[in-house]
């Protein structure tokens, strides 16, 4: 069974920085490109992030370049999301994604996690 488990958010003053991981199982993760989304409340599904296969290419947003890094272990069938710098818009529910063999910045249907809520707040 496909599963995809998001944790690390919470609640963080503006400049914080947060590390979200996405912990992986029933599937390799190592052939798949994995893509972090975000949703806030009455907003589009917006694609943030995307690792490849290897780790060797990865794609960002412009609202989180320069702020947001994407990393991934794929022993520990782990990819992880570190938030920088992280501003009031931030806010949203974050969660993972396959995005297939390579990044395309659409989630599989049915291949994602839950989420974890990012609030960015004084």
């Amino acid at each position: 069974q496909v599963q995809l488990v998001e944790s690390g958010g919470g609640l963080v003053q503006p400049g914080g920085s947060l590390n979200l991981t996405c912990v992986v199982s029933g599937f390799p993760l190592a052939n798949y490109a994995i893509g972090w989304f975000r949703q806030a409340p009455g907003k589009e599904r917006e694609g943030v992030s995307c690792i490849s296969t290897g780790g060797g290419s990865t794609v960002y947003a412009d609202t989180v370049k320069g702020r947001f890094f994407i990393s991934r272990d794929n022993p520990k069938n782990t990819v992880y999301l570190e938030m920088n710098s992280l501003k009031p818009e931030d806010t949203a529910v974050y969660y993972c994604a396959i995005e297939g063999y390579t990044c395309s910045g659409d989630a599989v249907p049915g291949h994602r996690g839950q989420g974890t809520q990012v609030t960015v707040s004084s």
